[in-house]
This record gives structure tokens, C-alpha cells and sequence, in this order.
């Protein structure tokens, strides 16, 4: 297959380092088959609508995956949509999620799947995530399952009962490390594990299912070598990442909430399987939405659905926020670090977005001399130096946070060369060009921002800017104060420069 994409000659850029969960430390990213990169992702569990904390994990990826394709990888990126095996609280027992669902919206429990994985796609489409390059769904990959179950019994590391496969964890333990990703220490585990329903048929508090025998009323079941049932929820992710990227690739990446025991699960499969492998050699790892402190999610009820965030229609909400509010928000903090929601934090960001929209504004208005004076040697050194700092965050872990900070000071400096407090002519046409893609390339292609306005926005406002300079002429101060104060209501502010009359969003 042949390299699609143009490598950046700046290596510097190349220089990737993230934090491997697997190693606990941050590592170069080297992958396997350069330039080729594959890359897992664990979807939604689709039984009801997605918020604030799917799109953390939706966006951080996202961010990952477009970095990856502009250093010039080829990237298959796979993330899954879980529609079976999801049962209550995680557990080996109870109601499967969208089986319940479908029960109490009387539908088929491939209604309720179709549904919610189209709102899923429309939200994560209107965040501006790109689509992965394949989605698969555990319903569809069953015969992957029970091909890796039959491996795994083949290997002495599962056993059936009654029509139910479960893996053998304490003898997988005896020769490798069951923990190793999670940190936990079995021995603590097991002190820990309370008796669960279903118990009796586990020959360790600590095994997991492989396969669940159906009881008579569960709706969704495939016919399988041991019983009509349904596959555990942790095998799906080992027998699709296998399918379409290997038996090990590159990089394995979802919410820190999976790492154990989901993740943790996962590498036992794969090392218990004819992989023989951990699957994945990095593993990554997006920390949690909280709200007040607490993990914002739906099982603690304090979660607010991304239609409710772009509605405002929610108790904890003081107006609506735009997609693109949204992305910043989750932007301006490191993806391993917890990010607290709040009225005043989204407000913030809403600021911080409009900043550096205001930035291609002003960017697309620069124009290079035709005849530039003589380069200031310094000015460009400096703004060389700014330019390379935005790439400094994006390698150190994937650190967006820091970059948005190296984007707000190239900006001040380009707000400079707009106001003529500093002289475009000074440039050198390399260092202008190199200013000009730096801060469009990363704010759009790669943390995915993009302009948020309204239908013919510019031409109402070139209308007005008209009312406002003939009122501004006739001394008309009265309306002139009511176009400026109807504005400010728009989030729009009026600027008068020498050079003329222009507008900006309200920072």
C-alpha cells in the first residue's frame, strides 16, 4: 500500500512522546509498521444518549488521530460500537443495558441500538470528530468471539459450566501478571471481591464471562459450541482490534474508567489467546468529566446529555454552549488530567474559542508586501520560536493545553502585525508563510476548530457596520451607542481602527 500522505520535513514534529499506561511512563510513539498506524478505540455502549464524558473520549482521540495523519502516519483507526454483552453495573449478572432499554420503550433491542448509534455519530459529527475508518459493532463479530473462547479453552486458561464460559484468571496468573496494566495486586482482589449472584458457577470471585448461557427470557442470544447465549462484555474489544488491526498494534486508547477491569480483561484474552500478546503496546488512557469533584456519568445521575448542552435545557445549565465551545472546553485541559465542569469554565472556553477564531480572521486579512523592508534578524528568531513552542505541547503527550497557551502568544503577535505595532515588511516571507500555517494547520486540522457562524453573518454585519460609520459621520451618538450595545448582545464587538471600521467576537 503505498505512503498517502506528505511527511512534514520539520522532524522535530516527529518527535510524538506519549503516556503508555502499560509502562507508566511517557514514551517515544515508534509504531510497529511506520508509516502505517493502528489504532483502537473503545466506543459507546449504545443505550442512551451520549454526554459531556463520551465526547471527552470522542475528542481527545479525535485529536490524536488528526496529529498522527498531519506527521504523515496512515492511520486505521477502529472504534467500536458496543450493541450486546453490556449487562448492569459492569457485572457478569443482571439485565443486558439495551435489552432493558428496549423493554421499557417496547422495541426491538436492534431499535434501540440504530437510534442511539445515530445520535452517537450525529453528536460526535457535529463536535467536529472525524468518522473512524471502521466502526464495527460486537453483534457483528460473534464468530470472532467464540473463535477466541475455543483458543482460550484450547490454552487450559477458560472453563464451561452449564453452558457459560468463564476465563480462568488465577490460572492465567501462574505465568503472567494479571494486574499489569490496572496495577492491582490479585492477592488484594481477591481479599476484596464480595459473593456475587451467579457465583456458584465461578471457581474464582475473580473470573469473568466468555459466554453467558441465555435465561429463557433474555432476548438477544446466538447459538454457540456451549449454549444459545451471549458473549462477555470485555471480549468484544479482543476479537475486533484483532480482526482488523493484529494480533499486536499500535495504540489502544478510552476512558480511564475501562482500564480495569475492561482493558485489564483484554490483555489477559490476548495473552491467554493464540495472540499470545498484550495487544496493544501503548496504551492511552483520557481521565473523567467530574462535576463538583464526582465522576459526571449515568450511573450517579449527574450527567448532562450533549443535546441538553447545546439546548441549554438543563438544571445545571445557565445558557446554551456551541459544539465548538464544547471541543475547547475539552481542549484547554491535558487529556490525563480531570476536567471540572462548570457555568463559569464553559464561559471561559466560549471566550477562549472566540479568540482564536478571531486569529484566522485576522490571519486571512495579513497580506506580505510586494516590496518588504529589510528582516529583523530578532523578530523573526522570536516568532520562529513561537512557532515551534505550539508543536512543543502536541508532542509532550498530546499535551492541548499547552498548546492552546503557544497559539494565544503567536496571537498576540500576529494582533501585532494586524495593528501595525508591528511591520509585516520586517519578515522574512518564510517566517510569515511559517506563522500562517503554523496557527491554521493546528487550530483547524488538528484540534479540530473550526468557525461557528451564522447564515450570511458577514453580510448583516457589513450592513450594519454601514448604519454604524453613516451614524459615527452625522453625530448620531445616540445610535451609534444602540448598534454598538445591540451587538455586544450578539457577542459581536465594533472596532474603530485608522485603517477603518471592523468588527470581532466578544472575548
Amino acid at each position: 500500500m503505498p505512503f498517502a500522505h506528505a511527511v512534514h520535513i520539520n522532524t522535530m514534529q516527529h518527535k510524538l512522546n506519549l503516556y503508555n499506561t502499560l509502562t507508566r511512563k511517557r514514551e517515544l510513539f515508534e509504531p510497529l509498521h511506520a508509516p502505517f498506524v493502528g489504532m483502537y478505540v473503545c466506543g459507546p455502549t449504545v443505550y442512551g444518549e451520549p454526554h459531556l464524558g463520551h465526547a471527552r473520549s470522542a475528542v481527545t482521540f479525535d485529536v490524536l488521530y488528526r496529529y498522527l495523519k498531519y506527521l504523515g502516519y496512515k492511520v486505521r483507526y477502529v472504534r467500536n460500537i458496543t450493541d450486546v454483552g453490556h449487562l448492569e453495573n459492569d457485572a457478569d449478572e443482571g439485565e443486558d443495558k439495551i435489552q432493558k432499554r428496549a423493554k421499557l420503550e417496547h422495541l426491538e433491542p436492534m431499535e434501540v441500538v440504530q437510534h442511539y448509534t445515530n445520535v452517537y455519530q450525529q453528536d460526535m459529527a457535529t463536535l467536529n470528530t472525524k468518522s473512524p475508518d471502521i466502526e464495527p459493532r460486537a453483534s457483528g463479530h460473534i464468530i470472532e468471539q467464540i473463535q477466541m473462547i475455543q483458543e482460550i479453552l484450547e490454552n487450559g486458561m477458560a472453563y464451561e459450566v452449564n453452558g457459560s464460559v468463564y476465563f480462568d484468571v488465577p490460572a492465567y496468573h501462574k505465568n503472567n501478571n494479571y494486574g499489569k496494566l490496572s496495577g492491582r495486586i490479585i492477592e488484594d482482589l481477591l481479599s476484596n471481591t464480595r459473593d456475587t449472584e451467579g457465583q456458584g458457577e465461578k471457581r474464582s470471585p475473580l473470573d469473568f464471562a466468555l459466554w453467558k448461557k441465555a435465561s429463557p427470557q433474555h432476548i438477544m442470544r446466538w447459538p454457540s459450541p456451549w449454549s444459545d447465549g451471549f458473549p462477555g462484555w470485555h471480549l468484544e474489544c479482543s476479537a475486533m482490534s484483532r480482526k482488523y488491526l493484529g494480533e499486536t498494534f499500535d495504540i489502544h486508547g478510552g476512558g480511564l474508567d475501562l482500564m480495569f477491569p475492561h482493558h485489564e480483561c483484554e490483555i489477559a484474552q490476548s495473552q491467554a489467546s493464540h495472540s499470545h500478546s498484550d495487544a496493544a503496546r501503548y496504551w492511552v488512557h483520557n481521565n473523567m468529566i467530574t462535576v463538583n469533584g464526582q465522576k459526571m456519568g449515568k450511573s450517579l445521575g449527574n450527567f448532562i446529555n450533549l443535546s441538553e448542552l447545546f439546548s441549554g435545557k438543563h438544571k445545571m445549565l445557565e445558557q446554551a454552549y456551541s459544539p465548538m465551545t464544547i471541543r475547547f472546553f475539552i481542549l484547554q485541559a491535558h487529556y490525563r488530567s480531570t476536567l471540572d465542569f462548570s457555568n463559569e469554565a464553559l464561559q471561559a472556553a466560549q471566550k477562549g474559542y472566540r479568540k482564536l477564531m478571531n486569529g484566522m480572521r485576522v490571519l486571512e486579512k495579513l497580506v506580505y508586501p510586494e516590496q518588504p523592508g529589510t528582516p529583523d534578524e530578532k523578530l523573526n528568531e522570536d516568532l520562529l520560536k513561537l512557532t515551534e513552542d505550539c508543536f512543543r505541547g502536541m508532542n509532550d503527550d498530546l499535551n492541548t493545553a499547552r498548546t492552546i497557551a503557544s497559539l494565544f502568544n503567536l496571537l498576540k503577535k500576529i494582533n501585532s502585525l494586524y495593528l501595525g505595532q508591528l511591520q509585516i515588511g520586517a519578515l522574512t516571507r518564510d517566517t510569515f508563510d511559517t506563522i500562517r500555517t503554523t496557527y491554521t494547520e493546528l487550530v483547524h486540522d488538528v484540534l479540530g476548530l473550526k468557525d461557528e457562524p451564522t447564515a450570511d453573518m458577514e453580510n448583516m454585519l457589513e450592513l450594519v457596520l454601514g448604519f454604524y460609520k453613516e451614524a459615527k459621520e452625522n453625530k448620531a451618538y445616540d445610535k451609534v451607542d444602540a448598534i454598538r450595545a445591540e451587538l455586544k448582545k450578539q457577542g459581536i464587538v465594533i472596532k474603530d481602527l485608522k485603517t477603518g471600521i471592523d468588527w470581532a467576537y466578544e472575548e
